[in-house]
């Protein structure tokens, strides 16, 4: 690769930039002066300027520092790429059977006149088509938006198809909902907030997930809205939850992203760069602000069916696998938080049983039941005895992620809560809404 078996002759090196004049010389083999009488009147001028007048040379000097500066303004000034309308509108034709050369009859910009007939007052760029689709007279556009927003608190929109709203598409369920939502939601000038407070303060949402003996093989997937919503958290809700019991949640809002815990070696097969994780309250933000690699996503995240970001999407699907658990029982993030909440019930409780229970209601915001509370000491009794056995386990175990160890705890009290707090973790009712 590169100069490969060449060789190189008279190499010469020279302070300065030389003149049409000079090269001429170097390479004829005469004097300057003798190229200067056969050379034309701009390159003796451009040779009599860099080399005998010094006010010019000064002049120079002091352009070259000035263009050093501006180089380096520009340079400093972080460039973001914008569009433009072009004077004219390019001609756009239907193209035969795809083809760029097959070129069918002339089309121009328009809006689907089904929907809203485009107003001759708007113009047809993107401007104009900004107030086709906010204009009042659109039944789309907040159609979509409140669907979706209903989603996000349901599992599902009215429409479950979200994505697609065409023939395609299935009808809403409850197409009067879907229009009330959709004239509330523009009569409130767009606010997202106030739907959603709409929203989560109604009856139907306000109901007990818990379904009813005469709907359950009726109603199966709570279409009829008969009950509260019941499904898994999201996968950057399901980190966010177990820091936020742990206590180790910053909800700082703002801010550059961040890098938490992930595996070693992330990024080294996709390109050059290593994952450098970040250090202090950069490992506990929330998880939107968690740097996203387009082609190398979080993995933990993946696992609970977040989006690759490789191409859009309007609906996540929802799975259940035993990688799942793997995670929250493997993941660093997950076993700092597990063991951060179990120092602190281990502070506050010293009976057993009650530090069981704080446990189980912090993670499932219910009391355990009688059943539930001897499976969950008999699991503490059998980790209890596992870490008297081998205390450098209990000590590495309590140790994993980077917040302090308090050395004031009974070593094998805590790591057998944390591995608890972790069994609880993995219980359907910390991981799904309901």
């Amino acid at each position: 690769i590169g100069f490969k078996g060449g060789a190189v002759d008279e190499f010469m090196v020279f302070g300065t930039a030389l003149t049409q004049v000079e090269v001429t010389a170097l390479a004829s083999g005469k004097s300057v002066a003798d190229v200067l009488t056969e050379a034309d009147e701009v390159a003796q001028r451009t040779y009599y300027l860099a080399r005998h007048d010094e006010k010019y040379a000064k002049a120079l000097k002091g352009l070259h520092r000035a263009q050093e500066r501006e180089h380096t303004l520009v340079e400093s000034v972080r460039e973001v790429m914008t569009m433009a309308e072009q004077p004219e509108h390019r001609k756009t034709y239907v193209l035969a059977r795809g083809g760029y050369g097959n070129r069918g009859e002339e089309v121009f910009a328009d809006a689907p006149g089904e929907l809203l007939p485009f107003d001759e007052s708007w113009p047809r760029n993107r401007l104009g088509l900004v107030q086709w689709l906010l204009d009042e007279k659109n039944p789309l556009t907040t159609r979509v938006a409140a669907n979706r927003i209903w989603g996000q608190f349901f599992a599902r929109g009215l429409v479950e198809t979200q994505e697609d709203f065409g023939s395609q598409g299935k009808p809403p369920t409850h197409p009067k909902l879907l229009d009330h939502l959709a004239y509330w939601f523009r009569e409130h000038d767009w606010d997202v907030k106030a739907l959603c407070k709409y929203i989560v303060t109604s009856s139907t949402y306000k109901q007990v997930s818990t379904p009813r003996d005469d709907l359950v093989d009726v109603d199966p997937t709570n279409t009829l809205l008969a009950r509260g919503p019941r499904y898994r958290l999201a996968a950057e809700l399901v980190r966010d939850n177990a820091l936020a019991v742990s206590g180790l949640l910053v909800d700082t809002v703002g801010g550059p992203s961040v890098k938490p815990y992930q595996p070693d070696g992330l990024w080294e097969a996709a390109s050059s760069q290593t994952y450098a994780e970040d250090s202090g309250d950069g490992l506990y933000r929330r998880s939107m602000y968690t740097f996203w690699k387009r082609t190398v996503p979080p993995p933990s995240m993946m696992m609970f069916d977040a989006a690759t970001r490789e191409v859009c999407s309007a609906r996540r699907e929802r799975t259940t696998t035993p990688l799942q658990a793997l995670v929250l029982l493997n993941d660093p993030q997950f076993v700092e938080a597990a063991r951060e909440l179990a120092a602190k019930v281990l502070r506050h409780e010293a009976v057993v049983d009650t530090r069981l229970s704080v446990l189980f209601r912090t993670l499932t915001s219910r009391q355990p039941r009688a059943d539930e509370l001897a499976i969950l000491r008999d699991a503490y009794t059998e980790q209890h005895r596992y870490f008297e056995t081998d205390s450098e386990a209990a000590k590495a175990y309590v140790s994993v992620g980077s917040s302090a160890v308090d050395a004031e705890l009974d070593l094998m009290a805590w790591a057998a809560t944390t591995a608890i707090t972790q069994v609880l973790m993995n219980f359907d009712e910390f991981q799904v809404k309901q």
